[in-house]
């Protein structure tokens, strides 16, 4: 492992500076970003399909504020006819107190945020949950040079503020490691607590990408429901990014 390499983790860490190494996909990542998705997931069990088309986004405001975004619009049959209308938006602003090195491998970046979700009030065509709602959030971003592997254990709260009851607590793992010349994979496991419903609606996604220089990349995904709760059986989705 390079000097060079070393060094540059430390700045990284130390200053929250963006690197190349960064990669949009992580939450906590220092990066400006915009992507263009579109998800689709369905369950098979008769309760319909839904494609979600939206922009998530992200701007450094600062170096250790960072604020991101997403607007939604969704087609879905759920009610038993074609709908489509906005489902959401959602405001995400992320504060990294400090940063720091472990040690000679390993670099740490600690975060804090909310989410602001506004819905659109869809919920009779069967497009959002029918709340406007708080979700504090806590995690960590855990680098390791040699790798590029980087591991971001989250854990958040959300609460509604307006319309139904929403009050489900979120543990939330993911792993994103580079590979061969431009590719990246992530695993992002969502492992959710339904206190009204006392259900775990856990979910899993896959994302394979690949980067086409400094300024875009490209990626594939896969959805997957798990167990007796699960919000969906299986999906898939694809993203477009620009970066800058």
């Amino acid at each position: 492992m390079s000097r060079k390499f070393l060094l540059a983790l430390g700045l990284m860490f130390t200053t929250g500076v963006a690197l190349a190494e960064e990669n949009a996909s992580n939450p906590l990542s220092a990066v400006n970003n915009v992507d263009i998705r579109g998800q689709y997931n369905s369950d098979f069990i008769g309760l319909g399909d839904k494609h979600d088309v939206y922009v998530d986004g992200a701007q450094m405001l600062t170096p250790k504020l960072k604020l991101k975004y997403e607007l939604h619009y969704n087609f879905t049959d759920v009610t038993g006819t074609n709908e489509n209308d906005f489902e959401k938006l959602v405001i995400k602003p992320i504060y990294f107190p400090f940063q720091t090195k472990l040690n000679d491998d390993w670099g740490l970046r600690a975060a804090v945020g909310f989410d602001l979700i506004f819905e659109f009030n869809n919920e009779k065509k069967g497009i959002g949950v029918g709340a406007d709602q708080f979700g504090p959030l806590v995690g960590v971003a855990l680098a390791h040079s040699r790798s590029g592997l980087v591991l971001i254990p989250l854990l958040q709260h959300f609460t509604s503020i307006s319309g139904v009851d929403v009050n489900q607590t979120a543990a939330r793992l993911i792993a994103i490691k580079p590979f061969g010349k431009g590719y990246w994979a992530k695993l992002d496991a969502k492992i959710p607590y339904d206190w009204e419903a006392k259900t775990w609606p856990i979910s899993a996604e896959f994302q394979v990408g690949y980067n086409f220089g400094p300024s875009w990349a490209v990626y594939a995904e896969g959805l997957l429901g798990i167990g007796n709760d699960r919000p969906y059986d299986a999906g898939g989705g694809l993203g477009l990014r620009f970066k800058y």
